[in-house]
C-alpha cells in the first residue's frame, strides 16, 4: 500500500499494532482509497475473480447456520487460511491460487463475516476455533492441515493448533497479532498512565462500534453521517463488482456485529484464552513473517520507537520459539498485508512448511 502522503502512511505503519484495531482498519482503507492508482502499481494486480463475489460453498456448522468456505485445489496436508480482523477471503486472493496448484487450498469467511451467515455468539478465538473446526469437519476436509494465520487470524490459528494438536501439520503466521502486546505496550507507555487509563483508551471505539450495530439494523443510508462512519470506502485492490459485493455484506448487522465482538474479545477474552492454551509443538514446521520495524509517530521519540519494534522482535521470537524448527523471516518492503504486498513471500513460506511437513 502506498498512501497519499508519505507522512501519513509512515504515521499509520508505525502505530497500527498499538491502536483500537476499527481505527486502524478506517484509516488505512480511507488511504487506500485515496491512492487507488499508487495502490494498484504497487501492488501490479487488482482482483476480480468473480468467486469473491457470492458464496462459494455454505457449509452448516450447526442448524441453521452456515459459513463461507472456498477451497481450490487437491492433496494432503490441506492449507487452512484464517484472516485478520473480519477480513473476507478475498485478503488470500494473491496466494491461494498458486498454493492450490501443489495442493488443496481453503479459505473461509468468519461467522458475520462476508457471505457467512451471522454470529450467535461471540467472535472470540475459543469460537472462532470451534467453528473452524466444525466447518472441516462437515466439509469432509480431514486433517492434518497447515494452517496460516495472518494478523489476529495468527492467534486463531495457533489456539487451534493447541487445541486439536494431531490436526496440525505445520504453521505460517503472517505478521500475527500477540496476545501479551498490550500489556507489553502499556509497560512502555509515554504518558506513564495506570493500567486502567491505559486500558480504557478503545472504550469509545467500542461504544462507535455499538452505534454501527444500531445503525446497521435501523439501515444505512448512503448520504448519512452513520454511512460514512461505519462502512468501509471501496478498497483499490479489489475491482467494482467485488467491492460492491461486499459493500453489501457490510451494511448488514451481522458484520457490524463481528466487527464488534471480534474488536472486544482481542486483548481481552481471546488474549486470555490463547495463553491459557499455549504448549509447546515440538518439531512443527513453523514460519513467523514479520513486517519491516516501523519509523517513529510524530508524538513519539525515536527511542520509543525503537523499544516498541524491540518489544514486537521478542514477541515474534517467543512464537517461533514454540517450535524447534520455529523461524522469524522478515519480509522487506512490506506492509502488514504482506498477503497482498508481498505475496511471494507468503507463498514460499508455505510451500517451505509444506515440504517439511511431508518430510517428517
Amino acid at each position: 500500500m502506498q498512501a497519499a502522503s508519505s507522512t501519513h502512511q509512515s504515521w499509520v505503519e508505525a502505530d497500527w499494532r498499538s491502536m483500537p484495531a476499527k481505527a486502524c482498519q478506517s484509516i488505512l482503507l480511507a488511504l487506500l482509497a485515496s491512492s487507488s492508482a499508487a495502490a494498484a502499481g504497487q501492488n501490479k494486480v487488482v482482483i476480480s475473480d468473480p468467486a469473491y463475489t457470492h458464496a462459494q460453498h455454505l457449509v452448516e456448522v450447526e442448524p441453521g447456520r452456515r459459513l463461507n468456505l472456498y477451497c481450490m485445489g487437491n492433496g494432503s496436508p490441506t492449507v487452512v487460511f484464517e484472516s485478520g480482523l473480519t477480513d473476507e477471503t478475498v485478503t488470500w486472493a494473491l496466494v491461494q491460487p498458486a498454493i492450490a496448484s501443489h495442493m488443496r487450498a481453503c479459505s473461509y469467511d468468519r461467522a458475520g463475516v462476508g457471505y457467512s451467515d451471522p454470529q450467535r455468539r461471540p467472535g472470540s478465538s475459543a469460537n472462532i476455533v470451534d467453528d473452524l473446526h466444525r466447518l472441516l469437519t462437515a466439509a469432509s476436509i480431514k486433517p492434518p492441515y497447515i494452517l496460516v494465520g495472518h494478523s489476529l487470524g495468527g492467534m486463531h490459528a495457533r489456539l487451534y493448533a493447541d487445541i486439536y494438536p494431531t490436526e496440525v501439520a505445520g504453521m505460517v503466521l503472517v505478521d500475527p497479532s500477540h496476545e501479551d502486546w498490550e500489556e507489553r505496550a502499556w509497560k512502555l507507555d509515554m504518558q506513564q498512565r495506570t493500567r486502567e487509563q491505559y486500558f480504557a483508551y478503545d472504550v469509545p471505539e467500542f461504544q462507535a462500534q455499538r452505534e454501527c450495530v444500531k445503525a446497521a439494523a435501523a439501515g444505512l443510508l448512503e448520504s448519512t453521517d452513520a454511512y460514512r462512519k461505519c462502512i468501509p470506502p471501496p478498497d483499490p485492490r479489489w475491482n467494482a463488482a467485488i467491492n460492491s459485493a461486499y459493500r453489501k455484506t457490510h451494511l448488514s448487522v451481522g458484520y457490524q456485529q463481528a466487527q464488534l465482538t471480534e474488536e472486544e474479545t482481542y486483548q481481552h477474552a481471546s488474549a486470555d484464552q490463547v495463553r491459557a492454551a499455549q504448549r509447546w509443538y515440538g518439531d512443527m514446521p513453523l514460519i513467523v513473517l514479520t513486517s519491516p520495524p516501523h519509523a517513529p509517530r510524530a508524538d513519539e521519540t525515536q527511542a520509543h520507537r525503537d523499544a516498541i519494534n524491540r518489544v514486537w522482535v521478542s514477541l515474534f521470537d517467543q512464537l517461533a520459539a514454540l517450535s524447534k524448527r520455529g523461524v522469524v523471516r522478515p519480509v522487506p518492503d512490506s506492509t502488514h498485508n504482506i498477503q497482498m504486498t508481498q505475496p511471494d513471500a507468503v507463498i514460499d513460506a508455505i510451500l517451505e512448511v509444506l515440504k517439511e511437513a511431508q518430510q517428517k
